[in-house]
């Protein structure tokens, strides 16, 4: 039985989900928006989404701000690339602005951690009892997730994949990317099967479906085709497991009761504010993906979709101190280049 806690009328929960250009995706949030409202009946709980979906993030936060005393932010995003480190902190403040009589108050993203482990932890048990011959020192596993252009989201997904590793029987656990960054899922399969693996676990790093998680499993059906004399089998997103509520309350919780590093660190960093005056903080009426590395622990990218035929690569340093790399995506094809739509999934 879910344990009812109340919160204050004046409070307002905004979840912030990614958005998706596949509908589906953006579905799922709603869903998962409408079962957490029913396990906590007494929370106000309202959702918005950065991109492709309504309502809209700037004008979900404003009105929460101007009918609440304290509106509390969760994004329910896995890894925190541009999104999380550059536009949410950055509509909060356009929002403090404009209601100063509000706390607005900015909790992190759901990030590298135990909670999230044990999901795949229990989608690899249950992918290696769908095959012929669960034996883990000859069945390979590959996490696969959205890449960014930002170091650190990244490593957030490196650290599940050795987690995954330390704690289990495989003797590959492999890490790769479904674009932006390296390695790609072909790349790490060809490795895996060069070692002796004649089977191969895909265990997709994504909260909801999308246009991704669609590629995905076309990519593992080609690879099926690819590779006849090994068995694949690819889990699916992680949608609406209980870790995944848990981890929402406890965001909100520590918000509400001023728990130490409960609040996003790039909520008020300075180093955002200066990207922001450098001309990196963009609308998504134009978007690039935009890094940016500091000193004091956390860093900021900047990920975005454009609707081009190939990815390019620039990178520019500049005197100031930031790195700044510019990836422009994609479509999917079968030959030599990289291609990616970094912003279609919600996660």
């Amino acid at each position: 039985m879910t344990q009812t806690i109340m919160m204050p009328a004046s409070d307002t929960i905004l979840i912030v989900g990614h958005g998706s250009r596949e509908d589906s995706g953006n579905q799922e949030i709603r869903e998962f928006a409408a079962q957490w409202r029913a396990q906590r009946p007494g929370w106000r709980i309202e959702l918005c989404f950065i991109e492709f979906a309504p309502p809209e993030l700037n004008a979900s936060l404003l009105n929460a701000a101007r009918s609440s005393r304290r509106v509390l932010v969760v994004p329910l995003i896995l890894n925190a690339a541009g999104h999380v480190k550059m536009e949410i902190p950055e509509a909060v403040e356009q929002a403090r602005a404009a209601c100063p009589q509000t706390e607005i108050l900015l909790a992190p993203h759901l990030t590298a951690c135990d909670p999230i482990l044990a999901i795949l932890k229990r989608r690899l048990r249950k992918a290696m009892g769908a095959l012929d011959m669960p034996d883990p020192t000859t069945t390979g596993v590959v996490v696969l997730g959205r890449g960014s252009s930002d170091r650190g989201a990244n490593g957030e997904m490196a650290k599940m994949a050795r987690w995954l590793l330390e704690e289990g029987d495989h003797e590959l656990v492999d890490l790769a990317f479904t674009g932006i960054t390296w390695p790609r899922l072909e790349k790490v399969v060809q490795r895996q099967v060069l070692l002796g693996m004649r089977q191969i676990v895909v265990l997709p790093y994504y909260l909801y479906t999308g246009t991704l998680m669609q590629r995905i499993h076309r990519q593992v059906e080609h690879l099926r085709g690819q590779y006849p004399q090994i068995r694949f089998t690819c889990s699916e997103h992680f949608g609406f497991e209980p870790e995944i509520f848990a981890l929402m309350d406890q965001r909100v919780e520590d918000l509400r009761g001023g728990v130490p590093d409960s609040r996003l660190p790039c909520d008020g960093c300075s180093y955002r504010e200066i990207a922001h005056d450098l001309g990196h903080g963009h609308s998504h009426a134009h978007t690039h993906d935009h890094a940016h590395d500091h000193a004091h622990g956390h860093e900021h990218g900047h990920d975005h979709a454009h609707e081009h035929a190939h990815e390019h690569g620039h990178h520019h340093d500049h005197e100031h101190g930031h790195a700044h790399h510019h990836d422009h995506h994609d479509h999917a094809h079968d030959h030599g280049h990289a291609h990616s739509k970094a912003e279609d999934q919600p996660a």
